[in-house]
């Protein structure tokens, strides 16, 4: 197929090339950001230290890199470029004027309006060059002036005596030897700048870093307020800090008040309707007490019984057992009686696991009914059960195995849901379909979960993990 007019056949190649290279830059630049994203904190302080800390070193190094380049090298420069004059002056007159034999003149001359010692050694060579100094702008810089301006062969020492700098120039009756102070040719004070913009940059860093914790922190007593009223803990709290700060602790407040007036007009709604229900329940049982009891009465009976079981899981279901409060409860303690209750129940339980700490903040009658569910599910289905305790990072995790028949991995989150029932596997203990409902509701307003497993009995495991 022939190209369109105007337009050649190389020009889709590399259009094709670029979008290519285009695209490679794109995918390395986001396995850049990724990276990078990856490598830096992911907590607010310490991404807001980075975000100020960041550029005040950024800026000292500018600075401190200018002031290196630019200023202390020019004035060490010019100082080093003053005293060379000052040596060839010195040279030139000692050549000019040879009646003055012995050096005296130039040396008083040296002395008294350069402040330089100069000594002529005749006969002398210059010594062999030592090894240069790894870090010398000095050295550098006076080797450069005394090539530019005397031109003849010569011997420095920047560093052999840390305060003064000796300079030997060879001329043809030996070597003339000039001593000159380091502070002549070397710009010795630049470290006062360095230290004073050093000095007020920490001073700086810490009064933002203190400033910057008082900030953060009412944030984090936010958030730990947050996780543990969603957790069912009742901790005290005053907005603090920033205005947006405490524009956002006063939202919490109120989103807590309606909750927990939500959670109130509901719990005394259900009251309500229990003690109506109950109380037609109840008149069903005397009416059928008062009848001669027959075989169709004792099942109507049954029904009734049947019914008000019904009713009261219903009502624990909706109700959460919101109203307890949550203090720090010994799981031992609580498995332990967990244990016998299944024992009643007619299983088998092995003796109670517990790893670590078992000290956990919960809600005691909740979290009793939470586990209990689960265990009484498992004793109906299965012969043997096992409980038991493992405190892990910042959980601890019940967990109940039993050898019964077990639930399909694909119906176990079904389960879960209010008055599902299956037919070919198992239930929950109340029969109403709501025992694991209320076990995970509960296990949720804690802060944490129930889940099913495979058991190491061959059956199924539950486990209950709560944050601690």
């Amino acid at each position: 197929m022939a190209a369109p007019a105007g337009l050649s056949s190389s020009e889709p190649r590399r259009a094709g090339a670029l979008a290519a290279v285009f695209g490679r830059i794109r995918k390395g630049w986001r396995r850049l950001s990724r990276a990078i994203g990856d490598a830096l904190p992911k907590g607010l302080y310490a991404r807001s230290l980075i975000i100020i800390i960041a550029p005040m070193v950024l800026l000292q190094s500018v600075i401190a890199y200018t002031f290196m380049e630019r200023h202390w090298q020019l004035v060490t420069r010019r100082l080093s470029a003053a005293v060379t004059a000052d040596v060839a002056a010195l040279m030139d007159i000692y050549e000019s004027y040879p009646q003055d034999k012995n050096a005296e003149t130039l040396s008083r001359i040296a002395g008294e309006r350069l402040n330089l010692d100069v000594d002529i050694l005749k006969g002398a060579k210059l010594p062999s060059p030592g090894p240069r100094p790894f870090f010398s702008i000095l050295d550098e810089v006076l080797s450069d002036e005394i090539r530019r301006q005397i031109r003849r062969p010569f011997w420095i020492d920047t560093v052999g005596r840390s305060s003064l700098i000796e300079i030997r120039v060879a001329i043809p009756e030996g070597v003339m030897r000039v001593t000159a102070r380091r502070n002549q040719a070397y710009a010795s004070n630049s470290h006062i700048f360095l230290l004073w913009m050093t000095g007020s940059s920490l001073v700086l860093l810490g009064v933002a870093i203190l400033f910057l914790r008082n900030q953060i922190k009412p944030i984090l007593r936010l958030s730990a307020v947050a996780e543990g009223f969603g957790k069912g803990r009742e901790i005290e709290f005053k907005p603090r800090g920033a205005r947006e700060v405490r524009q956002a602790g006063h939202a919490f407040i109120e989103m807590k008040r309606r909750i927990e007036r939500a959670m109130e007009q509901r719990t005394a709604m259900l009251n309500g309707v229990s003690h109506d229900l109950r109380t037609i329940i109840t008149r069903f049982k005397l009416s059928l007490a008062l009848v001669e009891q027959t075989p169709e009465v004792e099942d109507l009976q049954r029904d009734v019984d049947e019914m008000s079981r019904m009713l009261e899981g219903y009502l624990a279901f909706a109700r959460g057992d919101s109203a307890e409060t949550a203090a720090e409860t010994d799981m031992r303690i609580l498995l332990e009686d967990l244990r016998s209750d299944v024992e009643r129940l007619g299983a088998h339980v092995e003796a109670v696991e517990i790893e670590g700490s078992p000290l956990v903040t919960v809600r005691p009658d909740a979290m009793r009914r939470c586990l209990f569910n689960l265990a009484a599910n498992a004793a109906r289905y299965a012969d043997t059960v096992a409980i038991s305790g493992k405190r892990e990072y910042r959980a601890f995790v019940v967990a109940i195995d039993d050898d019964g028949p077990g639930i399909p991995v694909e119906s176990r989150e079904e389960v879960f849901k209010p008055f599902v029932r299956l037919d070919d596997a198992r239930q929950d203990a109340g029969g109403s379909g709501l025992g694991l409902a209320i076990a995970r509701d509960i296990a949720r307003a804690h802060g944490g979960d129930v889940a099913l497993h495979d058991s190491p009995l061959g059956g199924l495991r539950a486990t209950v993990r709560i944050p601690a």
